[in-house]
């Protein structure tokens, strides 16, 4: 039997769920199991769908970790998929319930879309997180005051109670950073996001040295893509690649809009936007020069 709390849970194969993710890593987790189950017995996602009745798309997106699971659902495809043994259903069904446990952020659920609910629990699972920006410093490196300018330039009008609750959402993700088994950030940032002055000089600065100082860690790899690097291959603008240790879960390429993202897990997209990262952190500065680089624009401050 499974145990409830998350720290315990295990899949039917012995493997452990991570703790890190909360939800977000189970539903990823079930989901490639289910897969692996429905495809060992060469059941379509047509018919798979058909038995919870569900569509195609349904059965995709939960394979995938990206909607909620009922705990009838699951019994159905198991019953579809002949795991007939009353100990591996069990914990298949526990696991179903404890993917709809509400992750921390459902707190914020009232401020956040579902496109980007999706993110943020995916952003708590991950154990890399490549991201390439080019109007603002990623959001898990920001200072607060950089990150209360930004959300007000999205955000016109908002009452200031909203706009202390998005920057402290921000500022909460960030403890990602201060786990001992978070996540490894590499970030590339067009040279262009750090001359603008977001937030006046004051907050300029203090975001610029709050750079240097991350720079500085361990498990975070900051390089400015500058000017004179010219023409590069990131034209569709900002990206991240989420990468988890599990090895059954996919990459995921994310890609924000103003008002809704893409999220893309096929394999050709995702060596797609890897080919481009990796050749933007060849034209980037290295490591030790964004540092050098960020400490001149101090001095220019």
């Amino acid at each position: 039997m499974i145990s409830a709390r998350p720290e315990a849970a295990t899949l039917p194969d012995g493997r452990p769920v991570q703790p890190r993710g909360g939800p977000t890593v189970v539903r990823m987790m079930l989901g490639a199991q289910l897969r692996r189950l429905r495809e060992a017995r060469n059941i379509s996602r047509e018919q798979a769908g058909h038995a919870i009745r569900a569509s195609t798309s349904k059965i995709c997106r939960l394979e995938l970790g990206r909607t909620p699971f009922k705990r009838r659902d699951v019994a159905d495809l198991l019953t579809l998929y002949g795991v007939v043994d009353s100990g591996e259903r069990e914990t298949m069904l526990a696991l179903a319930e404890q993917a709809g446990t509400p992750g921390w952020w459902h707190q914020y659920g009232d401020l956040l879309p579902g496109w980007f609910e999706v993110y943020v629990g995916l952003e708590e699972a991950a154990a890399t997180i490549r991201t390439y920006e080019v109007q603002f410093v990623h959001s898990l490196l920001q200072t607060e005051d950089y990150a209360r300018a930004a959300i007000r330039l999205r955000h016109r009008g908002t009452p200031e109670s909203d706009v202390d609750r998005r920057v402290g959402l921000r500022m909460r993700r960030q403890r990602l950073l201060d786990q001992t088994d978070g996540p490894r950030v590499w970030s590339v940032v067009d040279e262009s996001a750090l001359r603008r002055p977001l937030g006046g000089r004051a907050v300029h600065r203090r975001q610029i040295e709050h750079l240097i100082e991350a720079a500085a860690r361990p498990d975070v790899t900051l390089q400015i893509l500058p000017f004179r690097a010219g023409g590069h291959p990131a034209v569709g603008g900002p990206f991240t690649i989420l990468r988890f240790a599990e090895p059954d879960l996919p990459d995921v390429v994310y890609l924000e809009q103003l008002s809704s993202a893409l999220y893309l897990d096929k394999q050709e997209d995702v060596d797609d936007y890897t080919a481009v990262m990796n050749d933007l952190s060849v034209q980037a500065e290295s490591a030790r020069d964004t540092v050098t680089m960020l400490r001149a624009m101090l001095q220019e401050l």
